[in-house]
């Protein structure tokens, strides 16, 4: 029969405590795993961790439950009367830019339901089948934690969710052993502490365990991507801003938020001045939108190399440039554009969103790219993906720029130097004032850039409304604005001028991790820049926005490098963790255990030549030491015969132990360890013990007057401190002890000392 919780036997239970304290952590650690997602309104966040962490006080002192059975089941048939009420309408708020708002918002409803299911249990819980329920319930809670986030803080809950719900079925295990048992259990307050601090400590073991085990299996099993609710995602904020038709001010929307939107894996720094992660490329702008007139895509299909080789790998035109090798760890973001730097050559990624390691997906994998070199994935990024890359970073020669001339070919100027209809005549007649003095289209273009760069502010808050004209009232009236303004402005001047340009969406490089060797790219590094056409050079990278003040490092700086370093290495070896993964570990052990191997026998060769040449050297310097190497070496061999060592550390082990013990404390086992010493001594004189004696009976069997006193009243000492719970006195049996080698010394004669009693 269960006992209850509330009941006054309950609170006679050995580690009743104990058991409270982990189902109560095991609750609330489930509720904080989901709260830490992100995905939860702001009041279940935080109302229903301290209702739990209320609840968990309460019953730490021993208060009765809160709610009866009955109580507690009309609670839940009310609030599942409310629950297409949560899923219809409430959790539709948080969803509003999720790739699948009615999947989401239902979700979001069953995870409400889980939590309030949850509290009322726990607020009437008085048994231990109640306590069983709540366990499966967390363990529910959890499942719906690992589908909604795959962050590294639920690693660190997962496992106190692990610590708690071992104590916790540690706890219920040991109360139905009492409550079944025949004779009621003894709550002693001077044991109760050594018990939970054992029961604790068995704990913690088994889920070290558990967690060292399982990620051996994790790393080892063949690892197969089955795509179980991969490509829904339940991402609420999705970025948006990134497509082919943008209106001016939307990027400076995306620069007011610091959530990272990707991590670009480079290993080293990339030591390019323009270094910029290129996303769309806009054409046509008609004075308050730019869009993209790039109708035809040509399809890019995996290689017999594994790899997506873009027409820009077979282009002759500007190749001198560096080849950088990169890794890309991309967000979900509202935008089908894939994310490159310079002139990307190779691609490879798991786009389409299928098992990685099967044919079907792989012949789905496939990418498109338009006339102006944006990449898209068809299948959209809705969730995260990671993509490794190869590119080209054009260099910037002057010299060659400034001699390219203006032979543009047709179809670039029917593309580039596109105007709105109605331009504000003020914006050419700036351009021709600005460069007056340039003679090359690359002055003209260096010109102008470095005019915007010094002229006009940077800001994110804009004042005042732009009006019909944005870009001339960004010019001559307001003089300040973001990055989009700024590029706009570049590229609308210089094709005032003839210079073919177009408007360039992506990131700035963001900050560099030197601990993870990675980019961290925020959504306030959204950025437009200018890329402006040279003949025989291609299109180059130009920057008119004003550098924005940069904030100072310090400790918490550090420690996000840290955090993201982990970030990073999580993704990569946890969530996108595969087949290549493990053949990538497998090649690494099997070289680094090569190289390990042959590093240690090095080693001990060197140390092996080394000893010989130091004991050559000792014996010329000490030769008439040497003749008692043999000596020596006899006497060791000597030792081991007699097994003197193994004698010597275990009278160090006992001498120890008799010194670290507390005076006045009952300690059965020490007082074992010395009986058994007291056997061993007497045995080495033929008292040996037989199995058929009772310490005592041994005992009085002992007729030597020199010895007898000393031995009957050890053994009347262990028997007391052994079974009758007497303080185990120390000094007196080391005494004791001593009074029986000296009897024994006496005499020399085994067989006619001792003589027993039947």
């Amino acid at each position: 029969m269960a006992a209850t919780a509330a009941s006054p036997a309950a609170h006679a239970l050995p580690a009743e405590r104990f058991f409270r304290t982990s189902l109560s952590l095991l609750v609330l650690t489930s509720i904080l795993t989901l709260s830490s997602t992100g995905k939860l309104d702001l009041f279940t966040s935080v109302v229903a961790p301290l209702t739990a962490l209320l609840k968990g006080y309460r019953w730490w002192h021993g208060r009765p439950a809160e709610l009866s059975h009955r109580v507690a089941t009309w609670c839940l048939l009310t609030y599942l009367a409310f629950f297409p009420l949560d899923a219809l309408f409430l959790s539709r708020f948080f969803v509003g830019g999720s790739a699948n708002p009615p999947l989401f918002a239902l979700l979001l409803a069953v995870v409400h339901f889980l939590i309030v299911a949850m509290l009322v249990r726990f607020y009437s819980a008085s048994s231990d089948r109640d306590a069983l329920f709540l366990s499966m319930l967390a363990f529910a809670a959890i499942l719906a934690a690992a589908i909604l986030t795959v962050d590294t803080l639920f690693l660190t809950l997962f496992f106190f969710f692990l610590l708690s719900g071992v104590a916790t079925f540690i706890g219920l295990e040991l109360r139905r052993g009492v409550a079944g048992a025949v004779s009621p259990a003894l709550a002693l307050r001077e044991t109760e502490g050594k018990l939970n601090r054992s029961l604790s400590l068995a704990a913690f073991s088994v889920a070290i365990g558990a967690i060292l085990l399982g990620g051996m299996l994790f790393f080892f099993f063949p690892r197969f991507k089955a795509g179980y609710l991969g490509r829904v995602s339940f991402s609420p904020t999705l970025m948006t801003g990134f497509t082919d038709d943008v209106e001016l001010g939307q990027i400076g929307e995306i620069k007011k938020s610091s959530e990272i939107v990707m991590r670009v894996e480079a290993g080293k720094p990339i030591g390019y001045e323009w270094l910029r992660w290129r996303g769309i490329a806009l054409t046509t702008f008609d004075g308050k939108r730019w869009s993209s007139s790039a109708s035809t895509s040509q399809i890019l299909g995996v290689q017999a190399d594994g790899w997506i080789h873009t027409p820009e790998a077979a282009q002759k035109e500007n190749d001198s440039g560096p080849v950088i090798r990169y890794t890309v760890f991309l967000e979900p973001v509202a935008t089908n554009a894939i994310f490159v730097p310079g002139r990307v050559l190779l691609l490879q990624g798991n786009f389409s969103g299928g098992s990685a390691n099967s044919f079907a997906a792989l012949q789905r994998n496939y990418l498109d790219m338009d006339a102006t070199g944006t990449v898209k994935s068809p299948f959209r990024n809705f969730t995260a993906i990671r993509y490794a890359g190869i590119s080209r970073l054009p260099p910037r020669e002057v010299t060659k720029l400034r001699a390219a001339g203006t032979s543009y070919p047709n179809d670039i100027t029917s593309t580039y130097l596109q105007l709105p209809l109605e331009l504000d005549l003020r914006i050419p007649e700036l351009a021709r004032e600005v460069t007056r003095n340039a003679k090359t289209p690359f002055d003209k273009t260096i010109s102008i850039e470095g005019y915007l760069r010094t002229r006009y502010a940077y800001t994110l808050n804009l004042a005042g409304r732009p009006g019909p004209d944005p870009l001339a009232h960004f010019l001559f009236e307001t003089r300040a604005g973001h990055c989009e303004y700024f590029a706009s402005a570049m590229a609308i001047m210089l094709r005032t001028l003839g210079i073919p340009s177009r408007e360039v969406n992506g990131f700035l490089p963001g900050e560099y991790n030197d601990l993870a060797g990675d980019y961290i790219v925020r959504a306030s590094d959204a950025h437009s820049w200018v890329e402006v056409y040279f003949p025989g050079n291609g299109w180059q990278v130009f920057d008119p926005t004003p550098a924005s003040l940069q904030s100072g490092g310090g400790f918490l700086a550090r420690l996000e490098l840290y955090i993201d370093w982990m970030q990073i290495t999580w993704n990569d070896w946890v969530i996108g963790y595969d087949f290549a993964h493990q053949v990538m570990m497998a090649q690494n052990l099997q070289r680094g255990s090569k190289n390990w191997g042959e590093s240690a026998r090095g080693w001990f060769d060197r140390k092996q030549q080394e000893g010989k040449r130091w004991l050559k050297l000792w014996q010329l310097q000490h030769g008439s030491l040497g003749y008692l190497l043999p000596v020596v070496l006899v006497a060791l061999l000597l030792a081991l015969r007699y097994n003197a060592p193994a004698e010597l550390i275990r009278r160090v082990r006992l001498l120890v132990r008799i010194r670290a013990a507390k005076s006045g404390r009952s300690d059965p086992q020490l007082a074992s360890r010395l009986y058994a010493e007291l056997l061993r001594i007497l045995a080495r004189r033929g008292l040996e013990r037989s199995e058929a004696q009772t310490p005592l009976e041994f005992a009085a069997a002992v007729n030597f007057p020199q010895l007898a006193p000393a031995v009957k009243e050890f053994t009347q000492l262990y028997v007391d401190a052994r079974f009758g719970g007497a303080p185990c006195d120390t000094t007196r049996f080391g005494q004791l002890l001593d009074q029986v080698r000296a009897a024994l010394g006496t005499r020399s004669h085994r067989s006619s000392a001792y003589r027993f009693r039947d």
